[in-house]
């Protein structure tokens, strides 16, 4: 497999995929550029070599084209900027062949927003609620088709092709896997994020070291059990933390008190845990809860034992005794993943056991285990409490690293390698 550094772009034009998917306040301003700058050392490769980029991204989701709400125009300046190179900017993905054919070495030219065309997705868009499955049908059988003429153009514009968009690697759209198909295997290569994103998940899922631990938080075990049943197998420990607790525990015969459960998950917990058992992985849960009366950084708290909360009380955090427990077998594990936190780390005073887990991660690590932090909010925690310089590594995938440990092929990792 063709890589980046392998790669002398001299001449070349490249079109790069990235993921400029940032947020934006109400004035149109970037409020967090992490996903701009993470894109940065691929393109200044490129440029570097004497190639030109044609860069490619999305920006929230578009249903029509143009949106002016999510034109990707408004980030031009900014890329430009940390780029240190004037960045054109083509108002329509699809009709850029005079400025992609006029670019010369060391030029750069953002492309508007790819979802600005339904055919970026592969999904019709206009349909009525109450259309037939027929009309359905239909519809889709247009969109694939106007999709290959869509990919067509995109991949006309260049001599190779670069993804460094991990976060969108899980979805087969135009620019993130079918456009790999127009190049041949010497002119397709991960950037360097995509790659430092790949040989993340292959060393927790192929490449253990021993032991191996996976901390799941979130809310919910509906969300989790892919991950959780595709784990079991790996996984030497394995920490139950945030809102599924107690599920788990209520299945267990505990007083959850007002605590969130998934009633039609209480079998399948148990399912988990008798899994858990038979495999011989050692199921770590929370023995203490930090519990408040009402779901609010204000409320008033108590600490109770984890399976006896009072009927007008919800935990939202662990408890001490939990910490002291998680936190001893993170720090004997060579491997940690770590996705979701142990509470509401969104209020201050729910945060304490995220923080503690987090921070025993990264003691884990000065101790030379390999950690991976994934997952939205658990990206949010180490960034919040100034960890994650102190871990192994920062995925910037969510849903894509979540599939990736489900043990699922990504078509954008797929599109490359084949």
């Amino acid at each position: 497999m063709q890589t980046i550094d392998q790669f002398n772009f001299a001449g070349k034009k490249a079109f790069v995929r990235v993921d400029f998917n940032v947020p934006l306040d109400e004035q149109f301003n970037i409020t967090d550029d992490n996903r701009i700058r993470a894109a940065l050392p691929t393109l200044k490769k490129i440029l570097a070599d004497g190639g030109s980029v044609i860069i490619g991204s999305h920006l929230g989701r578009p249903k029509k084209n143009p949106d002016p709400k999510a034109s990707l125009k408004v980030v031009v300046d900014h890329v430009s900027k940390l780029l240190g190179v004037p960045v054109q900017f083509a108002e329509d993905c699809q009709k850029a062949d005079a400025q992609a054919a006029a670019l010369k070495p060391g030029e750069a030219l953002l492309l508007e927003n790819l979802r600005f065309y339904a055919e970026e997705e592969g999904k019709p868009r206009g349909l009525a609620e109450d259309a037939s499955d027929e009309e359905k049908a239909a519809a889709k059988k247009v969109i694939k088709a106007s999709q290959k003429e869509f990919t067509a153009k995109l991949a006309s514009y260049a001599d190779c092709y670069v993804n460094d968009a991990f976060g969108t690697a899980h979805r087969a759209h135009a620019s993130t896997a079918l456009i790999a198909d127009y190049f041949d295997v010497d002119h397709k290569m991960f950037g360097y994020l995509m790659n430092k994103e790949v040989i993340a998940v292959e060393k927790i899922m192929t490449d253990t070291a021993r032991p191996f631990t996976a901390i799941m938080g979130g809310s919910k075990v509906s969300s989790k059990i892919e991950i959780i049943e595709n784990l079991l197998s790996k996984v030497d420990n394995l920490i139950i933390a945030g809102g599924m607790t107690y599920t788990f525990v209520k299945a267990q015969g505990g007083k959850i008190g007002t605590s969130i459960c998934e009633d039609d998950k209480l079998d399948l917990a148990l399912d988990i845990v008798k899994k858990a058992k038979s495999l011989g992985v050692n199921l770590v849960m929370a023995v203490d809860a930090k519990i408040a009366d009402a779901f609010s950084n204000d409320a008033k708290t108590a600490f109770v034992n984890v399976n006896e909360i009072p009927d007008n009380m919800m935990g939202l955090d662990i408890g001490p005794k939990t910490e002291a427990i998680f936190a001893d077998v993170i720090k004997n594990s060579k491997t940690i993943l770590w996705n979701g936190p142990t509470g509401v780390f969104e209020f201050e005073n729910f945060s304490h056991g995220s923080q503690a887990v987090g921070e025993a991660i990264v003691e884990a690590t000065k101790l030379g285990a390999f950690s991976l932090v994934g997952g939205g909010d658990s990206v949010a925690c180490v960034n919040k409490f100034g960890l994650a310089d102190g871990v192994s590594y920062v995925s910037t995938g969510g849903g894509a690293l979540l599939e990736a440990i489900e043990g699922k092929i990504l078509p954008g990792i797929a599109a490359i390698k084949k």
